[in-house]
């Protein structure tokens, strides 16, 4: 292991994060690997243990520092376990000196959670898929592969690029327009204890991708207007005064060249005012459509990467004291909660090696969050969404499945809870245990 004497400045994403962690939105978010076999935990934490070194930013504590907090190298070795009885259990607890991620197996899924001050979903799979790749080696005594797509150094995938590709910004604009409107809010039932409920839902990729050359548009923009529809069709007269606005996450590293495991991403913001809906989803996907192309220009994305940069070299912000950015930055971050109906990361095509494809059944995302938010992972024609909520029903989930399934693409439906009940349905049961409970996606 590295020297427990080095230490890590967070990423300008990073930064807010440990003031967020509250409640639901422990900031945890979980990658998961299904494979077609049962796992061996010996042989997982051996592939566990062989692969973190290679990764030397995810094997570290968080520290308290007097303005901001910091990473510092840990020789804590990391083990396995099998699955507790809820996913998505905080990892950061103050003064406590912990790795920020957790390897668990559950019969044949392999799940990595991590803290979101070490890495976003892009960042992390890069250490699943080589967790993975070792893990079937020594099960099935494979060669060493080769990833295609993996040309990053133990330095590079450990560097900060917000720092790196910093341009000097004026101000903090972009954070603040983040809270500058207030957006439709799901109206579920909550679970009392404010534990994560899970949906998974796959389909066939090719199928859906298709559909979107249908109607002319990307998988990204499909996906997005799916999920206004479907939230549009909960939502009473009165509430369509409020807009719907699905926050999605870019990966930036598509727009520099970049190789780091960090974080390294910015938000756009989809907004749509539920009242011009004329029961067409076309009338939809072209908002979005003309949305995501106004903010995926390149000056656009490299505008609101340098505001979010601004944070850190932001000269009033540096000299406040820890504990008060802690109480500034949860306010902050209840504030802009209120402008987001929903969050939709696509982590799009997650790529392994030919000879190992054929062990793998698909790969899903789960991220922690205040209300709702939903991953879409691509592997191979296994297209999966996840979706995270602290709600008990999945009322708008249930109708994006639905519209799917009126596309005539089959759905295969899990969930966390003991049962899915239906889109005007009332509680769910509440959760007692990991196993995923199949359901039906019509």
């Amino acid at each position: 292991m590295a020297n427990s004497s080095r230490w890590y400045k967070l990423d300008n994403a990073a930064k807010i994060v440990p003031s967020q962690a509250h409640g639901a939105d422990t900031r945890v978010f979980r990658l998961t690997a299904v494979l077609k076999e049962v796992v061996n935990k010996e042989l997982l934490e051996q592939a566990l243990q062989e692969v973190a070194p290679e990764f030397p930013i995810f094997n570290v504590v968080l520290k308290k520092g007097i303005f901001w907090y910091y990473l510092e190298d840990s020789e804590i070795v990391p083990v396995v376990s099998e699955e507790g009885e809820y996913p998505l259990e905080a990892i950061y607890y103050p003064g406590k000196r912990n790795l920020l991620y957790r390897v668990n197996y559950y019969r044949n899924r392999i799940n990595l959670e991590v803290f979101h001050v070490l890495s976003d979903g892009t960042g992390a799979f890069m250490f699943l898929k080589h967790i993975v790749a070792r893990y079937l080696e020594i099960r099935y005594s494979l060669d060493s592969v080769h990833f295609d797509d993996d040309v990053s150094s133990m330095q590079e995938n450990s560097t900060d690029d917000f720092d790196t590709f910093y341009e000097k910004s004026a101000s903090l604009e972009q954070l603040k327009n983040m809270e500058s409107s207030r957006a439709w809010q799901l109206n579920e039932e909550k679970d009392p204890n404010l534990r994560c409920h899970l949906l998974e839902g796959v389909i066939s990729a090719k199928k859906f991708l298709a559909k979107a050359k249908e109607y002319g548009t990307t998988v990204g923009v499909l996906c997005v207007a799916l999920y206004i529809e479907a939230a549009i069709k909960r939502m009473t007269v009165r509430q369509k005064k409020r807009p719907i606005v699905v926050s999605v996450p870019v990966n930036l590293r598509q727009f520099y060249n970049s190789f780091t495991a960090r974080n390294f991403f910015s938000v756009i913001n989809i907004t749509y005012d539920a009242t011009e809906y004329n029961g067409s989803l076309d009338s939809i996907i072209s908002v979005v459509k003309n949305e995501f192309e106004g903010q995926l220009s390149r000056e656009k994305i490299n505008e609101n990467m340098n505001s979010y940069a601004a944070l850190e070299h932001n000269i009033a912000v540096k000299m406040i004291p820890l504990f008060i950015k802690d109480i500034g930055i949860s306010l902050f971050s209840m504030f802009a909660t209120r402008g987001v109906t929903c969050t939709m990361s696509n982590l799009g095509k997650i790529e392994m090696p030919e000879e190992l494809r054929e062990y793998i059944d698909y790969f899903s995302a789960f991220m922690a969050a205040p209300s709702e938010q939903i991953c879409v992972s691509t592997f191979g024609d296994r297209m999966v969404f996840g979706e995270v909520s602290p709600y008990v029903t999945h009322g708008v989930m249930m109708n994006f499945f639905r519209a799917i399934t009126d596309m005539g693409i089959e759905v295969e439906i899990s969930t966390n809870d003991f049962d899915i009940r239906d889109v005007d349905g009332g509680a769910g049961d509440k959760k007692k245990e990991t196993e995923h409970k199949e359901g039906s996606g019509k």
